[in-house]
């Protein structure tokens, strides 16, 4: 719940996360990768996992969807840099910056009022500006992208097939003698395959595949690490949903085997990155202040 005095309760939930956002960037040198941000936004306002599990109507976190929309809108104030995607990075105006929940306030109008602006302008050329409207998934590029898309595709698939999807995946990833299992009963195990660090290296890996549209819990990932146990030197699980603040800590806990998790996002980054079922295409943004000159009558 916001407080009554809250950016969030006058405004967007969302902006209730603007200043969080800065001040994580700020902790941990002014950039990271967008899951460790959002991580750590999370971890610092301690959500609770029942909070985090709750879907928006495509299926994507409602908490972590309304962080990726303060960052657009950080990004539209200037104060986060729009640079390479997957990375979330102060600029030099926001350095030090500290703001107050007036001054949130006036970053979420004066954006608003500057997409108002530059629509009116360009009047004849349709442009789409996103709006604040929390319901529709938000990814770094567009409200509706390809990336969507493509998790929706996912999580559709059969068992079976999403289990030999990721079988091609860590194949073209590196791995060597990737077999699926597709054994009930094994402890969740759905396969294995054999990573090749250098000619003198290698380790066997067990992984599961999780078409999830919620959170993977600690619980999961402590149930997997007892079936791996004596059997392989690395566990790794693959799911397109996320993974609870709860289960990253568990998945890396000292004393133990540590299990790689890749999450819905990361997901889709490989598949990017090895063009598996994704054609790569060149795109153009509309500049509609180029074209205001010409809707305005000749002069003389």
């Amino acid at each position: 719940m916001s407080k009554p005095n809250s950016p969030a309760a006058r405004g967007p939930q969302f902006l209730r996360f603007i200043r969080p956002i800065l001040d994580v960037l700020g902790d941990i040198g002014g950039a990271g990768q967008a899951s460790e941000v959002t991580d750590l936004v999370i971890e610092r306002l301690a959500i609770p996992e029942a909070d985090l599990a709750v879907a928006n109507r495509n299926g994507q976190s409602k908490i972590r969807n309304q962080i990726a929309w303060a960052r657009m809108y950080l990004v539209h104030a200037g104060l986060l840099d729009p640079g390479q995607r997957g990375v979330w990075a102060l600029t030099q105006r926001a350095a030090g910056l500290k703001l107050k929940d007036s001054d949130v306030l006036a970053l979420f109008k004066r954006v608003q009022e500057g997409h108002r602006n530059k629509r009116e302008e360009a009047s004849a050329v349709e442009v789409d500006v996103p709006a604040a409207n929390e319901d529709e998934t938000l990814t770094e590029v567009s409200i509706v992208d390809v990336r969507t898309q493509l998790l929706q595709v996912l999580r559709k698939l059969p068992a079976e097939g999403f289990e030999r999807l990721c079988q091609r995946l860590l194949r073209v990833a590196g791995f060597e003698r990737v077999t699926v299992t597709g054994k009930s009963g094994d402890g969740g195990i759905d396969g294995h395959g054999l990573l090749q660090v250098n000619p003198f290296v290698s380790f066997k890996v067990l992984f599961q595949c999780k078409r999830y549209v919620g959170s993977v819990g600690s619980p999961h990932v402590r149930d997997f690490r007892g079936a791996l146990a004596g059997r392989a030197d690395k566990g790794l699980i693959l799911t397109t949903g996320t993974f609870t603040a709860d289960a990253r800590v568990e998945a890396h806990r000292d004393g133990v085997p540590p299990i790689e998790l890749v999450d819905g996002e990361k997901l889709v980054e490989m598949f990017e990155k090895y063009e598996l079922g994704m054609k790569p295409t060149v795109t153009y943004e509309l500049d509609p202040e180029f074209f205001v000159a010409f809707g305005r009558k000749a002069q003389g």
